[in-house]
């Protein structure tokens, strides 16, 4: 595993040479699961294909896919190449509709993409559930092209198995905006509220969210994963779509941020990753969320905007000296 010069006020997650061997005894490997073996809040090592099988059938309430887009990709050694549309529909179809009996009848999935692999994703997903929306999400992260607009979305495809019977909280995934332009009926506000912290409205979140950071090295979440998504990022998704004590199942776990979100938010978890240093960086997430529930973005029980609740804080640390 090689190790990087990074700057002393770098938060990016490290492992040390003592970290290595006790981490590695807490996964599931295709060499010591077994069928009777309980995935519960565990970590399996190993191709999707071949782990499947040990996580039972109707095993999850929410699953959250972040496969690899149809990109050419680096993922620690372990390539991904671009293809066809037609050739990355053919890739989706060796492991999707497996992934899918893992749902519970009642159950919940989201699937993230770019502008690339949109389409296959969602003829993927019709063919098996039933699509309820298509989130974006502002993707503030990378550099311009000087030949093509900069990408700066993503998609997540929201699905479920029965239209009928699903859960979906939104109560529990309101957005806390700052009211620019303060609205008062007979001199009161009206929708928002008014505090020494600033004026700030709840609103519904719609399906444009605006309010995600991409991980970076200052954020204590931070990984060497090229495609890491945010914990606030997953966090909406968790508490939308299930009930404290759920399941939360992801095949593609990478660093491991459903399963770090599932535990800080009181779900179980499992999550599937064929990258042994991936699954090392998921377990030392997990260990260190024993100690540190916080979701950066999320407070209060409340999504902020982004830097709006670091000015809250501060304004309450202040109002304290």
């Amino acid at each position: 595993m090689e190790k990087k010069e990074r700057a002393g006020n770098n938060r990016t997650l490290t492992l040390s040479e003592n970290e290595i061997e006790p981490l590695k005894k807490r996964l599931l490997t295709e060499k010591n699961i077994a069928k009777d073996v309980d995935v519960t809040n565990r970590t399996l090592n190993g191709d999707v294909l071949t782990m499947l099988d040990y996580v039972p059938d109707e095993f999850a309430d929410l699953i959250i896919i972040d496969p690899p887009y149809n990109l050419s990709k680096n993922f620690n050694g372990l390539k991904f190449n671009s293809r066809s549309s037609s050739r990355y529909d053919e890739y989706l179809s060796t492991w999707f509709p497996k992934v899918c009996k893992k749902l519970k009848s009642n159950g919940s999935l989201y699937m993230c993409g770019d502008w690339k692999c949109t389409s296959s994703l969602q003829r993927a997903i019709e063919k098996e559930l039933t699509i309820l929306n298509r989130i974006t999400w502002q993707r503030e992260k990378g550099r311009g092209s000087k030949s093509n607009w900069k990408n700066g979305m993503e998609d997540i495809w929201f699905a479920v198995k029965n239209p009928n019977d699903y859960y979906f909280d939104v109560d529990s995934v309101m957005m806390k905006r700052k009211v620019l332009a303060p609205y008062k009926v007979d001199g009161k506000p009206k929708d928002w509220d008014e505090s020494d912290d600033g004026n700030f409205r709840l609103t519904y979140p719609s399906n444009f969210w605006d309010d995600i950071s991409i991980p970076f090295w200052s954020m204590p979440e931070n990984t060497d994963h090229p495609t890491q998504k945010s914990e606030k990022l997953y966090a909406k998704l968790i508490l939308a779509s299930s009930k404290k004590g759920g399941m939360i199942f992801d095949p593609f776990l990478g660093s491991g941020t459903s399963s770090v979100v599932a535990k800080k938010l009181d779900r179980n978890y499992c999550g599937i990753e064929l990258n042994e240093e991936y699954c090392l960086w998921a377990e030392k997430r997990l260990l260190m969320a024993d100690s540190d529930k916080t979701i950066q973005g999320y407070s209060d029980g409340v999504f902020w905007e982004r830097n709006t609740l670091k000015i809250q804080q501060k304004n309450k640390a202040t109002s304290k000296d």
